[in-house]
């Protein structure tokens, strides 16, 4: 289930409701009842999962998920205990459905358990609002309007800049956040529909560990249900985005406009030199290094410097750089 701090679990459904509210057809046990969903690999017998690609079969043969969405295509394979609705667009059919059991906590201050504060050395500068279950820890200092969304955690002696968003984030020790960040919003990520692209429910977490420092303006999006994780020590600079799912190790560095897609994995002590670009669902090993304005389609191993678009190791990209400079001077020539 999604962290109750962030989001909250609507009445459950039984899985004839649910198809009739996402316009689908239940093939077997209507009854069920359903109060969440989550993937097939986590999913228990009162969640809904899904599975539109064949290569994750296995996944769908082990899950113990109460209800699955299939394709007309994959009915077959169901697990026998799973209910079943049939969709001709899977993925849309879960967000919707997600949607009817999972909603985000409101900010309204009255919604909850006010803000914990745990002494009066914490500042509160001017305009600034906290959502209810808010906790901040002593020697804090939060700057002008900016907004800490309900159930927010922040640890001891951080400073958080002015007109920062924060929500859905478990935020560490001696973390600096500076002006306009924004951490915690909804990662991207859409399904195609009939009706056009429909929004996937973003239901994870950010968690910033102890000594993070996040850039002016960055953004750290929260995982899709999987959490973002940035690593004990990590600098990033202005103006990156981290989308939703990463984890960075420990003592990364990331210099501005470093853009790192869904689902990357970072090993501790790795670089990325400015505006370098990571593809998603790419693992980068302990200790590498990302040449600015690299493009990186495959995964770096540990202690490997690359460059270039696509990026490769540092020496084949610069032998590709002469070779082509040099063909381009005979050609003119």
């Amino acid at each position: 289930m999604p962290d109750a701090r962030f989001f909250q679990t609507l009445p459950e459904r039984t899985v004839d409701d649910l198809a009739a509210a996402i316009g689908d057809r239940v093939v077997r046990g209507g009854d069920v009842r359903i109060a969440g969903v989550a993937p097939l690999n986590r999913a228990g017998a009162s969640e809904l999962s899904f599975l539109s690609d064949r290569r994750h079969k296995t996944a769908l043969a082990e899950t113990r998920a109460g209800a699955v969405v299939l394709s007309e295509a994959l009915v077959d394979e169901a697990p026998p205990g799973a209910a079943v609705i049939v969709s001709s667009e899977v993925q849309a059919a879960w967000a919707r459905a997600a949607d009817l059991l999972h909603r985000p906590h409101a900010l309204d201050p009255l919604a909850g358990p006010p803000a914990w504060l745990e002494d009066d050395s914490i500042v509160i500068e001017p305009g600034v609002v906290l959502g209810p279950g808010v906790s901040i820890g002593r020697g804090t200092r939060i700057g002008a309007n900016t907004v800490v969304g309900a159930g927010v955690q922040i640890g001891r002696n951080c400073q958080i800049g002015p007109l920062v968003s924060l929500s859905h984030a478990l935020i560490g020790d001696r973390v600096r956040i500076l002006a306009g960040a924004r951490i915690g919003e909804a990662g991207f990520g859409a399904a195609p529909s009939r009706s056009g692209p429909v929004d996937i429910p973003q239901l994870g977490r950010v968690i910033l560990q102890d000594g993070v420092t996040v850039g002016a303006n960055s953004c750290i999006d929260r995982g899709a249900f999987d959490d973002t994780v940035i690593g004990e020590n990590s600098k990033i600079d202005n103006l990156v985005q981290i989308a939703h799912n990463v984890t960075i190790g420990r003592n990364g560095l990331l210099a501005a406009h470093t853009g790192i897609s869904g689902s990357v994995k970072v090993g501790d002590n790795v670089m990325f030199g400015g505006r370098a670009g990571i593809g998603d669902h790419i693992t980068i090993g302990e200790g590498a290094r990302v040449a600015g304005g690299a493009g990186v389609l495959a995964d770096i191993p540990p202690g490997e410097t690359w460059s270039g678009y696509p990026a490769k190791p540092l020496r084949q990209s610069l032998r590709e750089a002469v070779w082509l400079a040099k063909q381009v001077s005979k050609t003119k020539g």
